[in-house]
Protein backbone atom coordinates (compact mmCIF):
# COMPACT_ATOMS: atom_id res chain seq x y z
CA UNK A 1 0.00 0.00 0.00
CA UNK A 2 1.06 3.75 -0.12
CA UNK A 3 3.46 2.91 -3.34
CA UNK A 4 2.38 6.59 -4.49
CA UNK A 5 4.84 7.78 -1.62
CA UNK A 6 7.37 6.21 -4.18
CA UNK A 7 6.87 7.98 -7.09
CA UNK A 8 10.09 9.86 -7.41
CA UNK A 9 12.21 6.46 -7.20
CA UNK A 10 9.63 5.26 -9.83
CA UNK A 11 10.02 8.16 -12.09
CA UNK A 12 13.82 8.65 -11.41
CA UNK A 13 15.07 4.94 -11.70
CA UNK A 14 12.64 2.17 -12.53
CA UNK A 15 10.65 3.40 -15.54
CA UNK A 16 13.42 5.20 -17.42
CA UNK A 17 17.32 4.10 -16.56
CA UNK A 18 17.34 2.65 -18.69
CA UNK A 19 17.29 5.15 -21.31
CA UNK A 20 18.97 7.64 -19.26
CA UNK A 21 21.78 5.75 -18.44
CA UNK A 22 21.76 2.48 -20.79
CA UNK A 23 20.94 0.41 -17.24
CA UNK A 24 18.73 -2.11 -17.11
CA UNK A 25 16.79 -3.97 -14.07
CA UNK A 26 14.92 -6.77 -13.60
CA UNK A 27 13.17 -5.52 -10.17
CA UNK A 28 9.38 -6.75 -9.86
CA UNK A 29 7.25 -4.72 -7.60
CA UNK A 30 4.76 -6.53 -6.04
CA UNK A 31 1.43 -3.74 -5.46
CA UNK A 32 -1.73 -4.52 -3.55
CA UNK A 33 -4.76 -3.22 -5.60
CA UNK A 34 -7.96 -4.29 -5.71
CA UNK A 35 -11.37 -2.56 -4.84
CA UNK A 36 -12.41 -4.72 -2.08
CA UNK A 37 -14.39 -1.90 0.10
CA UNK A 38 -11.32 -1.29 2.12
CA UNK A 39 -11.28 2.38 1.90
CA UNK A 40 -9.66 4.98 -0.21
CA UNK A 41 -6.12 4.12 0.39
CA UNK A 42 -6.11 0.21 0.29
CA UNK A 43 -7.80 0.20 -2.81
CA UNK A 44 -5.36 1.25 -5.19
CA UNK A 45 -1.99 1.00 -6.41
CA UNK A 46 -2.64 4.00 -8.83
CA UNK A 47 -2.82 1.64 -11.97
CA UNK A 48 -2.78 4.91 -14.17
CA UNK A 49 0.57 6.62 -13.20
CA UNK A 50 2.45 3.56 -14.01
CA UNK A 51 0.93 3.60 -17.10
CA UNK A 52 1.47 6.71 -17.76
CA UNK A 53 5.44 5.57 -17.57
CA UNK A 54 4.67 3.02 -20.24
CA UNK A 55 6.34 3.45 -23.68
CA UNK A 56 9.71 2.04 -25.82
CA UNK A 57 8.86 -1.40 -24.45
CA UNK A 58 10.80 0.16 -20.96
CA UNK A 59 9.12 -2.09 -18.28
CA UNK A 60 6.13 -4.73 -18.16
CA UNK A 61 3.02 -3.97 -16.65
CA UNK A 62 0.69 -6.61 -15.78
CA UNK A 63 -2.40 -7.51 -13.69
CA UNK A 64 -3.13 -11.34 -13.46
CA UNK A 65 -5.90 -13.28 -12.17
CA UNK A 66 -4.61 -16.94 -11.80
CA UNK A 67 -2.13 -18.29 -9.63
CA UNK A 68 -0.50 -20.17 -12.48
CA UNK A 69 -0.76 -16.95 -14.72
CA UNK A 70 0.85 -15.04 -11.52
CA UNK A 71 3.82 -18.21 -11.31
CA UNK A 72 4.54 -17.92 -14.91
CA UNK A 73 4.82 -14.44 -15.42
CA UNK A 74 7.39 -14.17 -12.54
CA UNK A 75 9.24 -17.39 -14.35
CA UNK A 76 9.50 -15.45 -17.86
CA UNK A 77 10.86 -12.37 -15.57
CA UNK A 78 13.84 -14.15 -14.08
CA UNK A 79 14.81 -15.45 -17.73
CA UNK A 80 13.93 -12.76 -20.01
CA UNK A 81 16.89 -11.00 -21.35
CA UNK A 82 17.22 -7.82 -22.46
CA UNK A 83 16.15 -7.01 -18.30
CA UNK A 84 13.02 -5.09 -17.77
CA UNK A 85 11.39 -3.68 -14.76
CA UNK A 86 7.97 -6.00 -13.78
CA UNK A 87 4.79 -3.87 -12.33
CA UNK A 88 2.55 -6.75 -10.55
CA UNK A 89 -0.89 -5.33 -9.47
CA UNK A 90 -1.58 -8.17 -7.01
CA UNK A 91 -5.38 -7.84 -5.26
CA UNK A 92 -5.42 -9.27 -1.40
CA UNK A 93 -9.02 -10.94 -2.61
CA UNK A 94 -7.95 -13.61 -4.51
CA UNK A 95 -5.71 -14.60 -1.87
CA UNK A 96 -8.80 -16.31 -0.46
CA UNK A 97 -10.74 -16.64 -3.17
CA UNK A 98 -12.01 -20.31 -3.76
CA UNK A 99 -12.79 -19.36 -8.09
CA UNK A 100 -9.04 -17.95 -8.32
CA UNK A 101 -7.50 -21.42 -7.95
CA UNK A 102 -5.00 -22.84 -10.84
CA UNK A 103 -4.32 -26.66 -11.21
CA UNK A 104 -0.47 -28.75 -10.67
CA UNK A 105 -1.06 -29.21 -14.39
CA UNK A 106 -1.52 -25.15 -14.92
CA UNK A 107 1.62 -24.47 -13.07
CA UNK A 108 3.61 -27.77 -14.67
CA UNK A 109 2.89 -26.50 -18.03
CA UNK A 110 2.60 -23.99 -20.48
CA UNK A 111 3.75 -20.13 -20.30
CA UNK A 112 2.22 -16.88 -19.07
CA UNK A 113 -0.50 -15.60 -21.57
CA UNK A 114 -0.75 -11.85 -21.86
CA UNK A 115 -4.72 -12.65 -22.72
CA UNK A 116 -6.84 -15.66 -21.70
CA UNK A 117 -9.98 -16.17 -23.63
CA UNK A 118 -13.17 -16.80 -21.85
CA UNK A 119 -13.59 -20.74 -21.05
CA UNK A 120 -17.36 -20.58 -21.66
CA UNK A 121 -19.25 -22.40 -23.58
CA UNK A 122 -20.73 -19.84 -25.89
CA UNK A 123 -21.63 -19.37 -29.21
CA UNK A 124 -19.49 -17.02 -30.48
CA UNK A 125 -22.22 -15.83 -32.80
CA UNK A 126 -25.14 -15.45 -30.42
CA UNK A 127 -22.61 -12.89 -28.44
CA UNK A 128 -23.57 -9.53 -28.80
CA UNK A 129 -21.06 -7.98 -25.83
CA UNK A 130 -17.56 -8.53 -25.23
CA UNK A 131 -15.65 -7.24 -21.87
CA UNK A 132 -12.14 -7.07 -21.81
CA UNK A 133 -10.75 -7.01 -17.82
CA UNK A 134 -8.28 -7.82 -15.51
CA UNK A 135 -7.69 -9.67 -12.46
CA UNK A 136 -10.64 -8.79 -9.51
CA UNK A 137 -13.51 -7.69 -11.29
CA UNK A 138 -13.60 -10.59 -13.43
CA UNK A 139 -14.86 -12.95 -10.40
CA UNK A 140 -17.85 -10.69 -10.15
CA UNK A 141 -18.51 -10.47 -13.77
CA UNK A 142 -18.23 -14.05 -13.81
CA UNK A 143 -20.21 -14.32 -11.08
CA UNK A 144 -23.19 -12.18 -12.46
CA UNK A 145 -23.15 -13.77 -15.34
CA UNK A 146 -23.97 -16.97 -14.27
CA UNK A 147 -26.23 -15.91 -11.82
CA UNK A 148 -28.04 -14.27 -14.93
CA UNK A 149 -28.02 -17.30 -17.14
CA UNK A 150 -26.23 -14.74 -20.05
CA UNK A 151 -24.85 -16.57 -23.32
CA UNK A 152 -24.53 -13.49 -24.70
CA UNK A 153 -21.40 -11.57 -23.15
CA UNK A 154 -18.13 -12.89 -23.18
CA UNK A 155 -15.58 -12.09 -20.68
CA UNK A 156 -11.96 -11.95 -22.16
CA UNK A 157 -8.93 -11.75 -19.35
CA UNK A 158 -5.97 -9.71 -19.77
CA UNK A 159 -3.43 -10.57 -17.66
CA UNK A 160 -1.08 -8.33 -19.00
CA UNK A 161 -1.67 -4.01 -19.32
CA UNK A 162 1.89 -3.19 -21.13
CA UNK A 163 3.02 -3.81 -23.44
CA UNK A 164 -0.46 -3.93 -24.54
CA UNK A 165 -1.31 -7.10 -26.03
CA UNK A 166 -3.25 -5.97 -29.29
CA UNK A 167 -2.46 -9.37 -31.31
CA UNK A 168 -3.52 -11.98 -28.35
CA UNK A 169 -6.53 -9.23 -27.90
CA UNK A 170 -7.34 -9.38 -31.84
CA UNK A 171 -7.32 -12.93 -32.01
CA UNK A 172 -9.66 -13.31 -28.89
CA UNK A 173 -12.47 -10.45 -30.12
CA UNK A 174 -12.66 -11.83 -33.58
CA UNK A 175 -14.17 -15.48 -32.09
CA UNK A 176 -17.39 -12.81 -31.52
CA UNK A 177 -18.35 -10.67 -34.96
CA UNK A 178 -21.40 -9.95 -33.83
CA UNK A 179 -20.05 -8.21 -30.03
CA UNK A 180 -19.60 -4.49 -29.27
CA UNK A 181 -16.48 -3.99 -27.42
CA UNK A 182 -15.81 -2.54 -23.75
CA UNK A 183 -13.07 -2.41 -21.64
CA UNK A 184 -14.64 -3.39 -17.98
CA UNK A 185 -12.60 -1.64 -14.66
CA UNK A 186 -13.56 -1.55 -10.80
CA UNK A 187 -11.35 1.86 -11.11
CA UNK A 188 -13.48 4.92 -11.57
CA UNK A 189 -13.37 6.39 -15.54
CA UNK A 190 -10.32 8.78 -14.68
CA UNK A 191 -8.07 6.17 -12.73
CA UNK A 192 -7.04 2.65 -13.82
CA UNK A 193 -6.13 1.66 -17.07
CA UNK A 194 -9.43 3.00 -19.07
CA UNK A 195 -7.17 6.24 -20.53
CA UNK A 196 -4.31 4.08 -21.31
CA UNK A 197 -6.01 1.68 -23.22
CA UNK A 198 -8.43 4.20 -24.68
CA UNK A 199 -5.73 6.17 -26.47
CA UNK A 200 -3.97 3.02 -27.36
CA UNK A 201 -6.12 -0.14 -28.09
CA UNK A 202 -8.06 0.91 -30.72
CA UNK A 203 -5.54 2.41 -33.02
CA UNK A 204 -3.66 -0.66 -32.28
CA UNK A 205 -6.16 -2.88 -32.98
CA UNK A 206 -7.39 -0.91 -36.32
CA UNK A 207 -3.79 -1.72 -37.73
CA UNK A 208 -4.46 -5.73 -37.33
CA UNK A 209 -7.81 -5.46 -39.17
CA UNK A 210 -10.08 -4.73 -35.72
CA UNK A 211 -12.54 -1.94 -36.27
CA UNK A 212 -14.73 -1.93 -33.61
CA UNK A 213 -14.89 1.05 -31.27
CA UNK A 214 -13.83 0.24 -27.84
CA UNK A 215 -16.60 1.28 -25.07
CA UNK A 216 -16.04 1.92 -21.20
CA UNK A 217 -17.57 0.03 -18.22
CA UNK A 218 -16.57 1.79 -14.69
CA UNK A 219 -17.14 3.74 -11.99
CA UNK A 220 -17.41 7.53 -12.39
CA UNK A 221 -14.89 9.36 -12.24
CA UNK A 222 -14.13 10.39 -8.68
CA UNK A 223 -11.33 12.78 -7.24
CA UNK A 224 -10.66 9.99 -4.04
CA UNK A 225 -9.40 5.99 -5.45
CA UNK A 226 -12.57 4.56 -4.05
CA UNK A 227 -15.11 5.40 -1.32
CA UNK A 228 -14.86 5.05 2.35
CA UNK A 229 -17.85 3.74 2.96
CA UNK A 230 -18.70 -0.37 2.80
CA UNK A 231 -22.20 0.27 1.70
CA UNK A 232 -21.35 2.31 -0.67
CA UNK A 233 -18.84 0.31 -2.02
CA UNK A 234 -21.54 -2.22 -2.60
CA UNK A 235 -24.11 0.06 -4.27
CA UNK A 236 -21.06 1.07 -6.45
CA UNK A 237 -20.11 -2.59 -7.26
CA UNK A 238 -23.99 -3.28 -7.98
CA UNK A 239 -24.40 -0.33 -10.55
CA UNK A 240 -21.14 -1.52 -12.49
CA UNK A 241 -22.40 -5.16 -12.69
CA UNK A 242 -25.88 -4.18 -14.00
CA UNK A 243 -23.93 -1.89 -16.89
CA UNK A 244 -21.47 -4.28 -17.86
CA UNK A 245 -24.44 -6.98 -18.52
CA UNK A 246 -28.17 -4.80 -19.32
CA UNK A 247 -28.68 -4.20 -22.77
Amino acid sequence: DFANGAQTIVDEFISSSEQKWNQRSSVVLLLPHGYEGQGPDHSSARIERYLQLCAQDNMTVAYPSTPASHFHLLRRQAYARPRKPLIVFTPKQLLRLKAATSSVEDFTTGRFEPVLRDKAPLDGRAVTRVLLASARVIYDLEEERAKREDGSTAIVRVEQLYPIPAREIADAVQAYPNAELFWCQDEPANQGAWSFMHANLPGMLAELGEERPLGIVSRPESAAPSTGSHKQHDREREALLRAAFDR
